[in-house]
């Protein structure tokens, strides 16, 4: 059974800003390390991703990648993975919470790498990927540049 991993960060924005800078895939090359390609392949009614082509490059991993989104709400979205070459399996999420003057975002990911890998080394490898993501979105809102 995958575990999850999970983390959050407080940014200084209402979550309708935050959720804009996540819902803008097209702008993901712009501040996210690894995502070098984004491709919004279909929406659904309302104009929401339903399905992403990510090409993600973080150095010794490379892949290209497509997700199935379900937005639930206003704050929150999580994915699935639909193909990958290098995952067996993709679950993650984001949470948007307010939190005083700001929003608080939690970001949760379950990998599993069709390569053997332990445990321990895969949950650190997440935590890494979560807290880069995080990072890159706080900086990126509180930048003041626009999402969808």
């Amino acid at each position: 059974m995958a575990e999850h991993t999970s983390s959050s960060i407080t940014i200084e924005a209402a979550p309708a800003d935050v959720m804009g800078v996540i819902a803008d895939f097209r702008r993901y090359p712009d501040w996210t390390g690894e995502v070098k390609e984004a491709e919004v392949i279909a929406e659904d009614g309302s104009g929401r991703a339903e399905q992403v082509r990510l090409v993600m490059d973080a150095g010794a991993i490379k892949d290209d990648q497509t997700l199935q989104y379900t937005w639930t709400g206003a704050n929150e979205v999580s994915w699935t993975l639909v193909k990958s070459q290098m995952l067996r399996s993709l679950d993650g999420s984001y949470v948007l919470k307010p939190a005083g003057k700001g929003t608080e975002v939690t970001y949760s990911l379950t990998v599993d790498v069709k390569i053997p890998m332990l445990g321990m080394i895969k949950r650190k490898a997440e935590k890494v990927i979560i807290d880069r993501a995080l990072a890159g979105l706080k900086k990126r809102v509180e930048s003041g540049e626009p999402g969808e």
